[in-house]
């Protein structure tokens, strides 16, 4: 099954899923997860409302109700599954992904993820196995279900004073819409503010830079001290500072610290991903954090922080993990506890790229792509060669290889959702950077055959 993958069910809708999965996922899941009722929620893609009808036919051929949210973000879908004691929900959505997209999240008690591992590949072999779906004797029942106002009151508890703040919101053409304006107000200056699951201005996706470009612009016009940007489904959140520069996200995690540390004086454990900068722990040790580091993808991450008890985590990809929130990820969330620490370091004089600067110490080379046929041998070949060169300080293999030495670190990693291997680089100057990049790229070139995406 394509679309079945480490995180969550995705794919091109009528290529590599179609409705009678989307109905068989709806029948499985109250089996697979032993409940008799689903809470049910969906983007605003075009394919959205057909994989809705689909999904909910699936779950009450299975016996059990439908609690439907209608259009939502996906963190207001893990919002409603812990509070209210849901023990299986799903939203349809695909993300940050083109338009041509869509998929489902799944999640089980206590918003925790249901992935590959623990769930999904379940389902999936079910469904390759040809197994029946055999309506119940008594169909289950669809129920609205209005959450709305008590998500927006959650959200304005952690709200702070943004009066001295000059702000612009892309919000993508996505989820965020619902929300935004009700949170920040009028003020702020938005982009793309009409919900559209076409996605005609940009791809619901912050990490490509493309499109960031907008939000950059406007931030300069009209000298705004910062940019906010969701993605489609609003679980992830990106900035850029007053000049325009894209703030890599996982410096945010740092940022964060000045809420729940500072502020709030909840020393404990802060979580972040295997690509995540040294100069985060650096800079949140000495707050009272302490570090540890996991896997990629909100299957893992927020499994971990629950384990862990941790404060709140984050990701170089955009999420933003919180014990407050039920140990999930919430771009708006997110935004409103980043926004807090931004109106205060501006009341001291501190403008964001100032507060970025205290933080960064080191050259960062972002995530390259690699696509390659044998990625457990190239990954191995990587390592071995400057392992068998250089002393490690530290090594990871949990999710990849993350090998550090004195003066640089690197991540190499499989995606679990693409054919690709993805190398990140962090040095302490531009020249040992490229010098390490180079190395790597004439390893997996040049005996791999691996072409650079």
């Amino acid at each position: 099954m394509g679309a079945f993958h480490a995180y969550d069910i995705r794919g091109i809708y009528n290529v590599d899923f179609d409705r009678t999965t989307a109905y068989k996922v709806g029948y499985f899941l109250p089996e697979l997860l032993g409940a008799d009722k689903v809470l049910v929620g969906r983007d605003c893609r075009v394919s959205s409302p057909e994989i809705h009808e689909a999904l909910v036919d699936g779950i009450t051929d299975a016996g059990a109700d439908v609690y439907d949210l209608g259009l939502c973000t996906t963190p207001m879908v893990y919002f409603g599954t812990a509070r209210y004691g849901f023990r299986a929900s799903v939203q349809i959505t695909a993300s940050h992904n083109p338009a041509e997209y869509n998929g489902m999240k799944v999640s089980m008690e206590n918003a925790l993820p249901v992935g590959l591992d623990n769930g999904l590949g379940r389902i999936s072999e079910w469904i390759e196995q040809g197994r029946p779906c055999t309506p119940a004797a008594v169909k289950g029942q669809v129920i609205e279900k209005d959450i709305r106002q008590d998500y927006l009151d959650f959200l304005l508890k952690y709200r702070e004073d943004y009066s001295d703040l000059n702000m612009v919101f892309d919000l993508s053409n996505g989820m965020s819409t619902l929300y935004a304006k009700a949170v920040f107000g009028e003020k702020p200056h938005y982009l793309f503010d009409e919900m559209d699951g076409r996605f005609p201005n940009h791809e619901p996706n912050p990490l490509v830079l493309d499109n960031v470009a907008a939000l950059q612009k406007a931030v300069k016009e009209h000298s705004a001290d910062i940019g906010v940007i969701y993605d489609g489904d609003a679980d992830r959140v990106m900035f850029v500072d007053e000049n325009g520069r894209f703030i890599s996200p996982d410096l945010m995690i740092a940022v964060l610290g000045h809420y729940f540390l500072e502020k709030r004086g909840e020393k404990g454990i802060v979580l972040q991903d295997i690509r995540s900068s040294k100069a985060v722990g650096e800079y949140l040790v000495p707050m009272g954090a302490e570090m540890r580091t996991w896997k990629v993808g909100r299957a893992f991450a927020a499994r971990k922080l629950r384990e862990l008890d941790g404060v709140f985590g984050g990701e170089l990809a955009g999420h933003y993990y919180f014990r407050d929130f039920f140990y999930s990820d919430s771009g708006l969330l997110a935004s409103i506890l980043i926004l807090n620490v931004v109106a205060s370091m501006k009341r001291k004089g501190i403008s964001v790229s100032r507060m970025i600067s205290r933080i960064e110490k080191y050259r960062n080379s972002g995530e390259i792509n690699f696509r390659v046929e044998d990625k457990t041998g190239a990954m191995n070949a990587v390592r071995d060669w400057f392992v068998s060169r250089e002393k490690p300080v530290a090594s990871m293999d949990f999710d990849g290889y993350r090998v550090e030495f004195p003066d640089w670190w690197f991540n190499i990693r499989p995606s679990n959702t693409e054919p690709y291997l993805r190398f990140i680089c962090e040095a302490v100057s531009d020249e040992l950077l490229e010098e390490k990049v180079s190395e790597v790229r004439s390893i997996l070139v040049g005996k791999f055959g691996a072409v650079q995406k």
